[in-house]
Parts: C-alpha cells; structure tokens; sequence
C-alpha cells in the first residue's frame, strides 16, 4: 500500500445504501444524480455504495462522477460471478475504472441460502478473479473483515480491510493483524441531531437488524460485550461504541477515535433522526464536509 493510494481513498468517506438506480423510478434516479454530483463537489475522498449493490448500479454510480473514488461496500460473492464482475469493470471507460475499488464480502449465512465456508469461498472468489480475461488485481479490491483469517486475507490478496459496525478497539485489532501498510477503512454509523434520545432511538432501529446477524454478533461478543448488551436494539454503552451520536463536532471526535486506533480512512452511513436509511441527508453530507473541512 503506498502513500498515494492511500490519497485516492482520502480520509473521510461517505457509505450510502440509498444508491441504487436500479432499485427506483425516475424521481428517484433524478434524486440520486443530483445527490452524486453534490457529493462529488464537497470533497470527500471516496463513495461507498452499500446495500449489496450490483456491478450494474456501481458502474452508472461511477459513470456518473467525475472525481470521487467509488467502491462497492460491500458486493456480495454470492449474488455475482467473479468473471462476470471483471468483465463489468473492464467494459468501464478507463478514466473511469482508475476510480473505482471493488470491494467484497461473504454476507450472512441467514441471508444466503447456499452459505458455507466463508473463507474458502473468497479465496475462491479471489482467485477467479485474479484469472479473469481482465483481472481485478489486488490493487483495486478491498475485502469485508472482521476476524484475524479474513483480515489477513485482506492484507495479503486486497488492498486492505473495509470493517463494518466495528468499535474503535477493534479498528486497534484490525491495524495490528492487517499490518502497517494495508488500508483500513472501517464504516462508522452516524445519527445527525442535538436530541440525544431521539438519536438513541434511530441508533436502535439501526442497530437491530444487525444483532440479527451472527457474523457481527459474534464479533462483539469477541470484543467484549455480552448478550444484555444486544437486548432492546442495544444497550446505551453498545450504541456508545459503535455510533456517533450528536452534532457535527461530536462526529469529528468520533471518527478522530478510529484514526489514532490506525484507521486510515472512515466510511461516514449518516442517518438523521428518524430516517430508516433510505433517504439522501444531502443537508448532513453538507454539514460534516463543513465539519470535517481540510481533513477530508
């Protein structure tokens, strides 16, 4: 991992998982144009498309940018063909495929029927890939990790490790198994808003589907926290961990926390309160590009 490519990522990033024209009608791919040539001005590094989005929807989403790094946060291996993918980024326009990352993830076995063995699975991935007529080297992908086995999977076949719902502590964890030269970029969730209830209240409709999931459970438990801690959507020091909750300033010493953990950039996923993730807080994205200043 080199200096420079560090700079193409930038510091701060935003994850959306309301970018998917594929998903909406007109209104909704005017919406989303004006949003992406919004985020492409106010100068923040990279643009995480999250949600599972397809090749189809990443290639218009970079198509439609001129300068902001675009990376897929996370496509799944299951739902499309390594060859296939390639094949996709390849047909990009080359200035265009110069600013897109491929990043990848294994999802959940209680969301993939055909779920078994992770690991072996995106090495496989990993290698069809590599062999594809037009590879997506390990210089344009990043892996989802959250244990030691994928996180040494990310420093040796990707460019590094993109973690999601992770703590500070575990951004120390994940900087000591990646070593010092992959990139770490983990997704840090944020509840824009001064009422700090209301913003526990959003953190908790968040955060419930997650406990759902075995993968991030499991991870947590790892960390520390027990299973009181995952009771009505999450108790106030789980929610304290993993979100930002508060006013700009307060999502600026937040992500501070995950840069002196080893971080080298942090994916921002802005909610407001009451927003159930589907919307475009262009009013926040604006509000913390201000915040965040030369720092993005």
């Amino acid at each position: 991992m080199t200096s420079e490519t560090h700079k193409d990522f930038g510091r701060i990033g935003i994850w959306s998982g309301a970018l998917h024209p594929s998903r909406t009608d007109d209104a909704g791919r005017a919406a989303i144009a004006e949003a992406l040539a919004e985020l492409d001005e106010l100068g923040y590094g990279t643009l995480w498309l999250g949600s599972s989005p397809s090749p189809e929807d990443a290639a218009e989403i970079v198509t439609a940018t001129r300068r902001i790094t675009v990376t897929t946060g996370i496509l799944s291996i299951w739902n499309h063909d390594a060859a296939q993918v390639a094949a996709r980024i390849a047909a990009l326009d080359p200035a265009d495929r110069e600013r897109f990352v491929l990043g990848l993830g294994v999802s959940h076995g209680p969301l993939v029927p055909r779920y078994a063995k992770p690991y072996s699975a995106m090495v496989a991935y990993l290698d069809e890939l590599d062999a594809a007529a037009e590879p997506v080297g390990s210089g344009r992908r990043v892996l989802a990790a959250l244990g030691p086995r994928m996180l040494k999977l990310a420093a040796e076949r990707a460019l590094g490790a993109h973690p999601y719902l992770v703590t500070a502590e575990h951004t120390a964890e994940a900087r000591t198994a990646l070593g010092s030269g992959a990139l770490l970029a983990p997704e840090l969730t944020v509840v824009l808003g001064t009422d700090l209830d209301l913003a526990r209240t959003t953190a908790r409709g968040v955060l419930s589907r997650y406990l759902q999931l075995p993968n991030y459970t499991d991870n947590l438990l790892r960390l520390g926290f027990t299973e009181d801690d995952f009771g009505g959507g999450g108790s106030a020091r789980l929610l304290d961990a993993l979100f930002a909750l508060g006013d700009a300033g307060r999502v600026k010493e937040r992500a501070g926390e995950y840069f002196a953990a080893g971080a080298d950039h942090v994916a921002l996923q802005v909610y407001t309160a009451g927003d159930d993730g589907s919307a475009l807080p262009r009013a926040a994205w604006r509000e913390l590009a201000e915040a965040f200043g030369d720092e993005l």
